[in-house]
């Protein structure tokens, strides 16, 4: 038996598709589900070197191609957006004998070249697979980057940070889109799983922030890139960070600085524990630092006024085919938007792009942003086109009214009678966290123009929700309707 099968030998022909199809639909991460889908191709791009003794017999990383058969033949994607071909990054770990303890992420068992007879896992749920990552990591160290030249599979580095290559590795739960790998208690290793050939906009920006030392992110220690050795195309794998162990959610935050309000009724969101006005201003802060240096180091450009209208108006009227209520509130909402149309000239940058409470994280130094990957529905290429700030700025006042909101309904199952008192407090805890917010990030007052444009990105972000509660969960639908609803009658 040789130590391992070649790096890379492109399509792999002796895996049966129904196998690795199988585990996709057992996954969280998985976005096809609910799709009829086949999978079309199984690439092996690369191994992971430094396998230790008990370990598995080999690391190899693979892309698996999806074709989905709800999209017409010969289309890119179906009439909602959906992608025709996708493509998941699935690593796997090899061992001869069956491994109890990773029964839970089992693929498969078959006779692999080189290899022998193996049984397979999903190689981020074994910790001996990921303390391979790790020490391929720390052997970049020297000079920025461990290349496996065979299979074009690069470890990057960043200078400044340490890693300790014996960490002990364990995964993160909790996750939809991606996984993540926890290396003691100072680095995370995300790993895409559904991928596009380019570079990532969370390793991108990730990258710009933290050489220009920005304190409002968590630091990027490095990533994995694979050149495709035929057509040269760079596929960004994943990206290890700055592991901020002290740091709290910040949309967990905001439901208990609610639930502190609501447990007492006699006392006003402004003398609560539970007021969020001061986390709310140190968040605007934060975020306008965060703009500020992605236009000092991306640069700024200019879009149509005009174009961003009439793309609002579109995506309402795709949306409004998902949802028919929003048809009652079409007028109120083309007129939010047309509003927009006379500023001529906007200025545009890089952003977040899916920025909300969610996305945040309060350590004791501070805030921080993370996941700069953007909306996960939109294509790579929509991802990173530069867009108003003002979209960021609309993504966090949506969510400073979503969390009363939630807060308040679970509350209502208890206390029904109290709905309304609780509604009333829910707008004031919103209120001040918006105003506060606003005031942090602009360092003023708000102009016309800016409330214009402003107003816009939040009716065009809770159209979005309306669609995204409809599809994932429908009886919070009535949230984003409400939003809508008060901008419609403006």
């Amino acid at each position: 038996m040789s130590d391992a099968p070649a790096p890379f030998t492109g399509p792999v022909d002796h895996v049966d598709p129904a196998v690795i199809a199988d585990y996709l639909g057992r996954t969280r991460w998985f976005g096809g589900k609910g799709r009829p889908f086949e999978v079309s191709q199984v690439y092996r791009i690369g191994h992971v070197p430094g396998t230790a003794e008990g370990g598995p017999v080999a690391v190899l990383n693979h892309l698996v191609e999806l074709t989905y058969a709800d999209v017409p033949a010969g289309a890119a994607e179906g009439e909602d957006g959906e992608q025709a071909v996708e493509v998941y990054q699935v690593p796997l770990a090899f061992y001869t004998d069956a491994e109890s303890r990773l029964e839970h992420a089992f693929i498969g068992w078959w006779e692999e070249p080189g290899l022998g007879w193996v049984h397979v896992y999903d190689a981020v749920h074994d910790r001996e697979a990921m303390a391979a990552w790790q020490r391929t990591f720390f052997d970049a160290y020297e000079t920025g980057e461990a290349h496996d030249a065979a299979s074009g599979l690069t470890f990057r580095r960043l200078p400044g940070y340490e890693i300790d290559p014996d960490a002990r590795a364990s995964l993160f739960s909790g996750e939809q889109s991606n996984s993540t790998v926890m290396f003691g208690e100072d680095a995370i290793l995300k790993v895409f799983r559904k991928l596009t050939p380019g570079r990532n906009p969370d390793i991108e920006i990730h990258e710009v922030l933290t050489r220009a030392g920005c304190a409002n992110v968590a630091a990027l220690y490095g990533w994995i890139d694979w050149t495709h050795p035929r057509t040269g195309e760079i596929w960004q794998l994943s990206m290890l960070q700055q592991f901020l162990r002290t740091a709290s959610d910040g949309w967990d935050l905001a439901l208990n600085s609610v639930r502190t309000l609501f447990s007492d009724p006699e006392t006003r969101a402004s003398a609560s524990g539970g007021d969020f006005a001061g986390e709310a201003t140190r968040l605007g802060e934060a975020l306008r630092e965060v703009h500020d240096t992605l236009a000092e180091h991306f640069g700024t450009s200019e879009k149509d006024a005009g174009a961003l209208a009439a793309l609002m108006g579109r995506r309402l009227g795709a949306a409004a085919a998902v949802v028919p209520a929003l048809e009652e509130h079409r007028e109120g909402l083309l007129r939010t938007f047309g509003a927009v149309a006379d500023q001529g000239l906007l200025t545009t940058q890089r952003v977040h792009g899916d920025l909300h409470l969610g996305q945040t994280l309060r350590t004791s130094l501070g805030w921080k942003i993370v996941d700069f990957e953007g909306e996960p529905a939109k294509t790579l290429a929509e991802r990173v086109l530069p867009d108003s700030p003002w979209r960021d700025v609309a993504g966090m006042l949506r969510s400073f009214d979503y969390a009363p909101r939630v807060v308040e309904r679970t509350w209502s199952e208890d206390d029904p009678e109290g709905t309304e008192a609780r509604q009333a407090r829910a707008a004031e805890w919103a209120n001040r966290a918006k105003n506060h917010f606003l005031v942090a990030y602009t360092g003023g007052e708000v102009t016309e123009a800016q409330r214009t444009l402003l107003d816009a990105y939040v009716a065009d972000k809770a159209v979005y929700e309306t669609v995204y509660e409809t599809r994932n969960r429908p009886t919070w639908v009535d949230i984003p309707l409400q939003a809508v609803a008060e901008i419609g009658e403006s």
